[in-house]
């Protein structure tokens, strides 16, 4: 009996220091309720039928590998001497192989027990030795069931039976319910110390080599750091004028190609992030052929097309639409080259 005793202490002992020799920065620390049933297989000297019971615990999550946990019970089954009745509680430590979804673990406790039967009425020790899994159906809630062998020692109180230390197999079945949120695994990393004296300053870069924007004025000029690529700016790098190449229109028409849709919708995103916020003039020009005034009125409506759509698209500037025809070319009209030039529409920022 003392060496059974002996044992069963050494066994939590050196689970509680591997505990402690094993804690790893694991960031799961919750509390958690454990209610659970039990059926209990009772061994052959309590001449005792199998009975059932049930309980609760409440345990800590320590580290990766172990928690603790206190748990009570009751547990009741017959015999020829009437019920037996049992209630205690241990103390227990649970060793996690893993923390994956299923989790199988070893489990040691110790703790004290108080028996009823047949007119006798004995308070005892128990010692708990077995081995489960959990299986983890959300952050806050596990299935959880083990197995276990239990040492029962009365003190020489027999309860009319020819021992006063029994042996019965214990299984447990319930839940686990941590409280609170679950954390985030964080893998642990060790950071290597810098002395001072070594750590050298980083070096500032010179704004007078560098050109964010890539506008031609470098960054310790440039007033407007974000300028829309392909804007012609100013000494400041801010926009004077963009040609919005490849804004395409239907044959004699002001209706926009998808193309050009595709297009606008880019620029109506670079204008909304753009800093600038002055009136923005938007001119519709044309090539020589037809009259001067159809090429006119087709300007205008061209221009008035893309200042409907910009604002569609959600463009915050002042847009003012104007035509000019075929009165401001830039290429040669007597030439395909030249008039495809000329049939184009610009954005000029007023303020500039």
């Amino acid at each position: 009996m003392r060496n059974k005793y002996l044992l069963t202490v050494a066994a939590l002992s050196n689970a509680l220091f591997i505990a402690q020799a094993n804690a790893d920065g694991y960031q799961d620390n919750r509390w958690y309720l454990a209610p659970f049933a039990t059926f209990v297989n009772t061994g052959g000297d309590r001449g005792a039928q199998d009975g059932w019971g049930g309980g609760m615990g409440i345990g800590k999550i320590l580290n990766e590998n172990f928690n603790v946990e206190l748990k009570g019970f009751a547990q009741e089954f017959g015999s020829s001497q009437g019920n037996w009745r049992l209630a205690g509680g241990t103390a227990d430590v649970q060793y996690f192989l893993s923390r994956n979804k299923l989790a199988p673990y070893t489990v040691f406790g110790l703790g004290g027990m108080n028996t009823q039967v047949g007119g006798y009425n004995n308070a005892s020790f128990i010692g708990e030795a077995g081995a489960g899994l959990t299986y983890e159906l959300t952050d806050n809630l596990s299935l959880r069931g083990d197995v276990r062998y239990r040492y029962n020692n009365n003190f020489e109180n027999n309860f009319g039976r020819n021992a006063d230390e029994f042996s019965d197999m214990v299984i447990n079945f319930g839940f686990v319910i941590p409280m609170g949120d679950k954390p985030v695994k964080v893998a642990k990393i060790d950071v290597p110390v810098v002395p001072v004296a070594h750590i050298s300053p980083a070096p500032q870069a010179d704004c007078s080599t560098m050109d964010g924007d890539s506008d031609g004025v470098n960054n310790c000029l440039d007033k407007c750091p974000n300028t829309m690529a392909n804007s012609k700016v100013d000494h400041q790098g801010c926009s004077v004028s963009l040609e919005l190449k490849g804004v395409n229109f239907k044959l004699d028409s002001a209706e926009l190609t998808m193309g050009a849709r595709s297009i606008l919708d880019t620029v109506a995103a670079n204008l909304m992030n753009y800093p600038e916020r002055d009136d923005i003039e938007v001119r519709g020009h044309t090539s020589s052929e037809g009259s001067d005034a159809h090429n006119m009125k087709l300007s205008q409506r061209r221009s008035q097309a893309v200042a409907d759509y910009l604002k569609m698209k959600g463009v915050t500037n002042r847009l003012i639409a104007r035509g000019f025809g075929e009165s401001q070319p830039i290429a040669d009209n007597t030439t395909e080259e030249g008039r495809s030039m000329n049939r184009r529409v610009e954005l000029i920022w007023m303020g500039n």
